[in-house]
């Protein structure tokens, strides 16, 4: 097998050397070259032909956005952008993800060791964008009139990771205001990033788009997204004034999930509180996190999509839903908003 040809995108020569060190130290993996600016980046992508680019977002003159646009629109690569873990790195990093990078890595690092501890994340992540079809939004998407759905469907949840920031994109905007149900996202992100993700989706839906809070109602009309770092269910809550509720829980708890928040806690949640009044969709991402929940939301009575390969940027947890039995449908991106409109 050909190894992976990467190249190193940063105008620190200590992350240069950082992160040549992680790669050189993985046998799948090649460093074809160092660029130290935008413009550099640019002359070396058309030269050198890389699979895969490590970006950073701040640098001097043309920085990681701008360089990024161009890169998209001459030479299209995949590209895991350097964020870092600050408000305007947040939102800078959901930029890029709309211009076409497929995931990124958060470096708020101090020093070697620091890197050397994301390793394994950099590593794996290059390995799973190798070979991906970058995707850029053009033109978000709008509401598919005011279609209200038929009344049959309480909730919508939706697990995705890798390429979840965009498909989001191009399916909350599809929702009218108007909606008779609710949406429930899990999207795995690091800390500090959901937040942003949420008010960005908020701009441009015409639906309620925020970071879940402990205690919020389901309600119609009204996306929650999981906040980094604690899981998302739905309780029934009996009330003395408003009758039987289904609330938000947050917590840490089950610790021994791969991912906090986990896509398998909220659908296993759904499933019980909802059962045959749901549907489950699972989009892009590494891995299986979903899996298990998306069958016991099936079994529920719910009605269960994925993604489908074509669009997805990595078909990992949707392939692992359709090859356990755990998936009805499996749709583009762009139909997925249409389905769940005809269902609900």
């Amino acid at each position: 097998m050909e190894k992976i040809k990467v190249l190193v995108v940063d105008d620190s020569s200590f992350v240069r050397k950082a992160l040549t060190r992680i790669f050189d130290a993985d046998p799948d993996i090649e460093v074809a070259g160092t660029a130290g600016s935008g413009k550099e980046a640019i002359e070396k992508v058309i030269a050198l032909d890389p699979d895969v680019i490590t970006l950073d977002i701040n640098m001097p003159g043309m920085d990681g956005i701008e360089t990024l646009r161009i890169i998209m629109q001459s030479h299209p690569v995949p590209v895991l952008m350097l964020s870092q873990f600050t408000k305007q790195g947040a939102e800078l990093t959901l930029r890029a993800l709309e211009l076409g990078a497929v995931d990124f890595v958060d470096k708020s690092t101090t020093g070697m060791m620091d890197f050397l501890d994301l390793a394994r994340e950099i590593t794996t992540k290059v390995k799973s964008i190798s070979g991906s079809k970058p995707v850029a939004i053009g033109k978000h998407a709008e509401p598919l009139s005011s279609i209200q759905g038929r009344g049959l469907i309480d909730v919508v949840a939706i697990g995705t990771s890798t390429g979840g920031p965009l498909a989001l994109q191009m399916i909350l905007p599809k929702f009218s205001k108007e909606i008779n149900f609710g949406l429930l996202v899990v999207q795995h992100m690091p800390k500090g990033f959901t937040a942003p993700l949420a008010h960005r989706l908020d701009t441009i839906c015409d639906i309620k788009v925020r970071e879940a809070e402990d205690g919020d109602i389901v309600m119609p009309g009204v996306s929650l997204i999981a906040p980094a770092g604690l899981h998302m269910t739905v309780k029934k809550i009996q009330t003395q004034d408003y009758g039987l509720q289904k609330r938000i829980s947050l917590s840490a708890e089950p610790s021994e999930e791969l991912h906090r928040p986990s896509v398998d806690v909220l659908f296993n949640s759904v499933a019980k509180s909802y059962g045959k009044r749901s549907i489950g969709v699972i989009l892009t991402g590494m891995g299986s996190d979903g899996v298990k929940g998306l069958g016991a939301m099936k079994d529920a009575g719910a009605v269960t999509i994925a993604q489908d390969e074509a669009t997805s940027a990595i078909f990992g947890m949707p392939r692992v839903a359709i090859e356990n039995g755990a998936v009805d449908k499996a749709l583009p991106l762009t139909s997925v908003a249409e389905e769940i409109l005809k269902i609900a």
